[in-house]
């Protein structure tokens, strides 16, 4: 059992961020990189799509509780995000910190829990995505071939699968840009960030001015917050609680930030900034997007594939839907992008500790980027978001990434102890408090979500052992070491405050 809790060493870690040349990724990030990743990662589907359906369907007005719940418990984890990817600037985000804290089993089921955040979610906007398209083309007067569907049974019980073509398509093309390199990938997502939230701003701008010129009505915050229907989750108190754990997936991006640390220029610096500042930014963006759109449009009439949309036209602008309708492509397509780019960093971590097969770890000798593991990642988004529902995707990423934040909260707390003397650029604040109240923020937001998504999560864990025990066991570098008799080193003098 102790092996399988075998921590790898820090000074092995920080050998690795001095790495350099063609076999190591390029370090090519400032500081307005990694906001705008962040910012690109967050703002997209939670804005466009989720945040008016989980009003139509849990919360009802009070979906702007449910955005500070669930804000909260994302400040709380990206604060300790934020100690570790300055101390640790490695590519692999949380399974990397794990791996430093509270070992290999951990780190691993941390490494395969991160695919439902990043993969599971990328395969999600890729759905609303093509929605959005669709409903686009539609405004346009194009319509577009109908997705194929097939109906078949699985034990007497009706099923069917819809094959979503342009999902996998836009998957192919963010797939591509992330291979040619991550410099023109943070160049083509800050481009768009900055028109998306443009385009944000003018709706939370129309729609203030309407409210303003019609003295602040119509007013649809009555009642605040519906009475429950007497099932769990369906509005009042255990709705909003429902919808925090929904809209939960507008937040899930930030900690992606993280999974760049190896290709910024001054990782200790600029990844807190990176994580916090593009946290904070949407935070505000969220809630008065959310107030002023079931303040404007009833919230019944918002569980709908483009809530944003429908809240514009309620402004009387019509020019402005398509504004809208351009900035949620623009939006989702960069979700996608760092998305696709999380995953296959955290791939290419578990490649290089041996845990996964080497060709993840292979870099491009031109573009300096894993290219088969983005080319592998890719695909497999792709057929996901081709035919998996979304109703089960974004639930599925949700809850992969509480468990994730659940994870590093608490390394944060275990390097406090086991590890004191080493060097922190950013410090959590009132440890172990902030790790204690993350711990159990997000994991109130687990137990608010169904039980069928708990179920999925520990199916796919098991799935994860596994694969862990049959083959990253045995070719693990950490597990090679102590099998040779050689002691984890200590820090080196130089890690000391």
């Amino acid at each position: 059992m102790a092996n399988l809790l075998a921590t790898k060493p820090l000074n092995i870690l920080m050998s690795e961020v001095q790495e350099t040349g063609e076999h190591c990724l390029k370090r090519a990030l400032g500081p307005l990189n990694l906001v705008t990743l962040g910012i690109g990662a967050i703002i997209g589907a939670g804005i466009f799509v989720i945040t008016g359906q989980a009003a139509a369907q849990f919360a009802g007005p009070a979906i702007i509780l449910s955005f500070v719940m669930a804000g909260t418990a994302c400040a709380l984890a990206g604060l300790c995000y934020s100690e570790f990817a300055s101390m640790i600037p490695i590519a692999g985000s949380a399974y990397t910190y794990s791996y430093a804290t509270l070992g290999e089993l951990v780190a691993w089921i941390i490494g395969w829990d991160l695919i439902l955040e990043y993969a599971f979610g990328a395969a999600t906007v890729a759905v609303g995505w093509s929605g959005h398209l669709r409903a686009f083309c539609r405004d346009l007067g194009i319509n577009l071939p109908a997705i194929p569907r097939s109906d078949f049974t699985v034990f007497g019980l009706p099923m069917h699968l819809k094959y979503d073509y342009i999902g996998f398509l836009i998957i192919a093309v963010i797939t591509t840009i992330l291979v040619i390199g991550i410099k023109e990938s943070a160049n083509f997502t800050t481009t768009i960030v900055f028109l998306k939230v443009a385009v944000v701003c003018v709706f939370i701008a129309l729609a203030t001015a309407f409210l303003w010129k019609h003295n602040w009505q119509p007013n649809h915050w009555h009642p605040f917050i519906p009475p429950n229907t007497g099932e769990r989750g369906q509005y009042g108190w255990s709705g909003v609680l429902r919808g925090a754990g929904v809209v939960f997936f507008a937040y899930i991006g930030f900690d992606a930030v993280s999974t760049a640390a190896q290709e910024a220029k001054n990782p200790k610096r600029d990844m807190p900034i990176g994580i916090l500042v593009s946290l904070v930014i949407c935070t505000v963006l969220y809630i008065l997007v959310s107030g002023l759109l079931t303040r404007i449009v009833p919230y019944a009439q918002l569980n709908v594939p483009d809530p944003v949309v429908v809240g514009m036209r309620a402004t009387g602008h019509p020019w402005a839907t398509i504004l809208v309708e351009v900035g949620a492509l623009l939006g989702l397509a960069t979700v996608m992008l760092v998305m696709l780019l999380g995953q296959s960093r955290v791939f290419y971590s578990m490649s290089r500790d041996g845990l996964l097969w080497p060709w993840a770890s292979k870099i491009h000798s031109r573009f300096r980027t894993p290219y088969l593991s983005s080319i592998v990642v890719g695909f497999f988004v792709a057929i996901l978001a081709t035919l998996i529902p979304l109703n089960v995707l974004d639930e599925m990423t949700s809850v992969g990434t509480l468990l994730a934040f659940m994870l590093v909260s608490a390394g944060v707390w275990v390097m406090r102890r086991t590890h004191p003397e080493a060097p922190r650029p950013f410090k959590t604040p009132l440890v172990p408090l902030i790790p204690i109240l993350s711990i159990l923020a997000s994991g109130t937001l687990i137990v608010s979500l169904s039980y069928w998504t708990q179920l999925r999560l520990i199916v796919w864990l098991i799935i994860g052992l596994v694969i862990y025990f049959t083959y990253g066991r045995k070719h693990s570098k950490v597990q090679a070491l102590n099998s040779a008799g050689t002691p984890q080193p200590k820090p080196e003098p130089t890690m000391a405050d």
